[in-house]
């Protein structure tokens, strides 16, 4: 069974990104559908799938991070507005029958991401 999931890693300290707020949008075209909120646990993964069964299809996804407040309760300091605030994250699943797993590594002032497993 297909399902997607993602990791946060703050970087600058070495730890989890713990209590980060995602935003999971489906893509069609010009159209962009929330489907639901999740949020970040002590090892900065969800405590259960974003998506999975029929609710994880093939098509154009986008996770919202908003890394800014999760950095703003952290206490890194910054110039207003942040450089990093709110991070986008659009991928493409082809097999909606595999395990899409999209991490973010994140610091104040830069990420990576990439498909792991």
């Amino acid at each position: 069974m297909g399902r997607l999931t993602t990791h946060v890693l703050d970087t600058a300290k070495g730890c989890p990104g713990e209590g980060i707020r995602i935003e999971v949008y489906r893509l069609e075209g010009e159209r962009r559908t929330r489907l639901k909120e999740v949020v970040t646990n002590d090892d900065g993964r969800c405590d259960d799938p974003i998506l999975d069964g029929e609710a994880f299809v093939t098509g154009q996804y986008e996770l919202v991070f908003h890394a800014g407040d999760y950095l703003r309760a952290q206490g890194v300091e910054a110039d207003e507005p942040r450089f990093l605030d709110v991070i986008p994250l659009r991928f493409g699943v082809a097999d909606a029958d595999a395990h899409y797993h999209v991490p973010l590594l994140l610091s104040p002032y830069g990420y990576s991401t990439y498909r792991g497993s």
